[in-house]
């Protein structure tokens, strides 16, 4: 955790992590901010992380060194939060929107729009640029920037060849499995694409460009895919939460079959402690696997994180009440009793430290999974 802490914040982390012992207990642990101040604006790019405008951020991730990668929209950079000493520094990113540095150290890039970032397994870092329609990554052993997929200008064409002459349509989130490919949501497309990083080919994975939900138990390829947001891959398959489509699906990459894993499609605030086919979404817009498997929902529109229990067969929502809940409060109390402002990404670190991008609130947070700590 974060040794930066005041004393109250420890204690708000350790009462947390006592509430979450239970085993099959589900009240929240305590939210706290690790990044931002809370207001919009660049007061610069280095520093203690709470005292440093993250202005809107949307993704986050764990990095193999053990600290926490946020995407900022609003300036348009990629941050790093040093878990150890709460040291904020900016890793690619002038704070001004544009699209410049292919093949250039990652300090004198220019970006527009990053939305999410991944990690390969040589330390490699893609990213997504949503308003520049393309996925870049930073060399780990260079510093520099590489365009992966995109002409920069929104279209759909390219399957088949060279991912750097694809037109992608407002790319929204990235995920790399172990096979050495690269998957892209492409909402405006709605499709799912994929790069193979060793060819640099691109083909579609999912979806036709109709607007409909799929289908369940079919084939993913030549099948609807409506508004595919949100992906993450976790042991052959591929995570995909729809954000027209108010629901969410499983893709096993081997038999490339789908499964419809929650949501009826309609939009809504409902079926909480149920089956998750029965609940409802409001633009789901992050997802992420977390221990035991649970599944994790970044619910947008009603400003929560919903939690799924695929053994248990039963969804609740483990951070933020609903839509009339959007706001900036609830630091140091229940998860659950927080106001959210429009969340986007999502990640788990393997102790079960949940930590989302609070977008309009300008803020990372964080809070302890429910049962994070049973085996």
């Amino acid at each position: 955790m974060i040794s930066r802490m005041s004393s109250a914040t420890k204690i708000v982390v350790l009462l947390g992590i006592l509430f979450v012992g239970f085993a099959g207990d589900l009240r929240g642990a305590n939210i706290s901010t690790v990044a931002g101040t809370g207001q919009g604006g660049n007061n610069g790019d280095q520093g203690d992380a709470t005292h440093v405008h993250v202005t809107q951020p949307f993704g986050v991730e764990i990095g193999p060194d053990g600290a926490l990668y946020v995407t900022e929209v609003g300036n348009h950079r990629i941050m790093r939060v040093d878990r150890k000493t709460n040291q904020l520094t900016t890793i690619v990113g002038t704070g001004k929107a544009g699209y410049l540095g292919n093949r250039q150290e990652a300090t004198h890039a220019v970006l527009r729009e990053p939305y999410e970032l991944r990690f390969a397994k040589n330390g490699d870092i893609y990213f997504v640029e949503m308003k520049n329609h393309i996925v870049r990554k930073i060399e780990a052993l260079t510093n520099t920037v590489r365009l992966v997929a995109g002409i920069g200008t929104a279209g759909f064409g390219g399957d088949g060849g060279a991912a750097t002459a694809a037109a992608l349509n407002n790319p929204h989130s990235i995920a790399l499995d172990e096979q050495g490919f690269l998957y892209i949501a492409d909402i405006g497309n709605h499709r799912i694409r994929r790069v193979n990083l060793v060819t640099g080919i691109i083909d579609t994975v999912a979806g036709t460009g109709e607007k409909k939900l799929p289908t369940n138990g079919s084939l993913a390829r030549g099948n609807a895919m409506l508004g595919p947001r949100a992906l993450c891959h976790d042991k052959g398959v591929l995570w995909i939460a729809l954000r027209e489509g108010h629901s969410v699906w499983r893709l096993n990459l081997a038999s490339g079959r789908l499964q419809h894993v929650a949501g009826t499609g309609e939009k809504g605030f409902t079926g909480d402690n149920g089956a998750p086919l029965q609940a409802t979404f409001n633009g789901p817009k992050g997802i992420a696997v977390g221990p035991q498997g649970r599944l994790f929902v970044v619910d947008t529109e009603n400003q929560a994180i919903r939690m799924i229990d695929l053994k248990q067969n039963m969804i609740s929502t483990v951070c933020g009440y609903g839509p009339q809940g959007r706001g900036p409060g609830g630091d140091g109390a229940d998860a659950r009793k927080s106001q959210m402002g429009r969340p986007h990404g999502i990640c788990i670190d393997a102790n079960g430290v949940v930590y989302v991008g609070d977008t309009m609130n300008h803020r990372v947070r964080f809070f302890t999974a429910p049962n994070a700590t049973e085996k």
